[in-house]
């Protein structure tokens, strides 16, 4: 029977970055469980990370579950760095069956700077074919059987392409897979719908919602820890602590 994956990759390479991820996983095991859908947690390498990031390995999703004998319906694959609301409305519904994203609403220096340098140096024999305000941010994206040749596609894009990539990424400190995915589901006319941003809230503490009094969960369902300055941290606290204030906060006493 096909039934709605959520998909994380969660590896730890050995710098501590994965240590509050656990408290991600435990909330999406209990909206899953609630919501009749399965976890599959990519915690493996598939390749060394000097080919391939693990932000481009994880497109290969689809193969992963096929390779698994796990049938599907539909497939979000989120960031680990992600703490769900137990009350989130069950998005899969809202999908029409279209490849699904939400706008990456932060900092918009970041989001022009990948779209420009991606354009002038890999994608300049057309207009760019999306605004900033359209720029999706790849931590919450859903897709299912139809975008198979689609993601086959991006990632020979990127084995033709690797050299140029890396070095726009370390010449211009733009995102990784980001911007080559919204170039090319473009590019490759793939239906897309975008949802709000209570469903991938990115930067929060752009937005002023990550507090003590945890604003972010009275106006959203998603909160996605990322984009946190080190100042911040040092000031506040760091993506352990938020994450596992958030998790307590939530979910304390309802999880065993």
């Amino acid at each position: 029977m096909q039934s709605n994956i959520v998909f994380i990759p969660c590896i730890s390479t050995g710098d501590g970055r994965s240590s509050p991820y656990s408290y991600s996983i435990k909330s999406w095991e209990y909206w899953c469980k609630k919501n009749n859908c399965e976890l599959v947690i990519l915690d493996q390498l598939l390749c060394d990370i000097e080919y391939m990031k693990i932000t481009w390995q994880r497109y290969h999703l689809l193969d992963i579950l096929k390779n698994s004998k796990i049938e599907y319906d539909q497939v979000l694959m989120v960031d680990a760095d992600t703490i769900v609301h137990p009350n989130c409305p069950n998005f899969f519904d809202m999908t029409e069956h279209k490849l699904v994203g939400v706008h990456n609403e932060g900092s918009y220096d970041w989001i022009c700077r990948s779209m420009e340098n991606y354009h002038k140096y890999m994608f300049s024999d057309s207009d760019i074919p999306f605004s900033f305000w359209e720029y999706i941010n790849t931590g919450f994206i859903i897709f299912n059987e139809k975008h198979k040749q689609f993601l086959d596609e991006f990632l020979e894009f990127y084995k033709i392409n690797r050299e140029t990539i890396i070095s726009l990424q370390e010449q211009f400190h733009v995102g990784t897979c980001q911007p080559v995915f919204n170039y090319l589901l473009r590019r490759k006319n793939i239906e897309y719908k975008l949802l709000p941003y209570e469903f991938n809230m990115c930067d929060l503490t752009c937005k002023e919602i990550l507090d003590e009094d945890f604003t972010m969960t009275k106006v959203g369902w998603i909160y996605h820890y990322n984009a946190i300055s080190q100042e911040f941290q040092k000031s506040y606290g760091d993506v352990y602590y938020w994450m596992k204030k958030t998790y307590d906060y939530l979910y304390g006493g309802m999880i065993g």
